[in-house]
């Protein structure tokens, strides 16, 4: 029995702890982006992008959760296999970027110009989308929607 609570505790404290590491954006990886354009495999959990020019920005593996990048300029940005369950990309600029493999789970899509974007392999389920621009993407499935419009 106290081997088991001592398990049990053990555990809620290494979970405490991944959580409150897992909640919030790393400031020089933030830094870092402003700097360099650039961030592989950062943490920017819960960053607020809102607005930001990223245009042609290198964020493969990312961490962004529930990050705020609505009216963030990410044209022809590397998002591939980054992390943006429940981002906020509304309204974004995302023409042309690459996005294989990344989560947009719960992402909010509404009005994001997705313009000859490559979404394969992503994960989607659950992304709103109304509005978004989608001429010429290339869906998970691997189809291309509205090619030529």
């Amino acid at each position: 029995m106290k081997a088991t609570l001592t398990a049990l505790t053990a555990l809620t404290v290494a979970a405490t702890m991944f959580a409150s590491n897992a909640s919030a954006f790393e400031p020089a990886d933030l830094q870092k982006l402003k700097d360099t354009n650039s961030c592989v495999e950062c943490n920017l959990v819960g960053a607020d992008l809102s607005g930001a020019d990223l245009n042609g920005a290198n964020l493969f593996g990312t961490s962004l959760i529930g990050a705020n990048l609505s009216g963030a300029n990410l044209s022809v940005a590397n998002l591939w296999d980054a992390s943006l369950q429940d981002a906020n990309l509304s309204d974004a600029n995302l023409s042309s970027a690459i996005l294989w493999g990344a989560n947009l789970a719960f992402a909010n899509l509404k009005g994001t110009n997705l313009d000859g974007a490559d979404l394969a392999s992503a994960k989607m389920g659950g992304a709103l989308m109304k509005g978004a621009i989608l001429c010429n993407t290339k869906m998970p499935d691997r189809s291309v929607i509205y090619s030529g419009c």
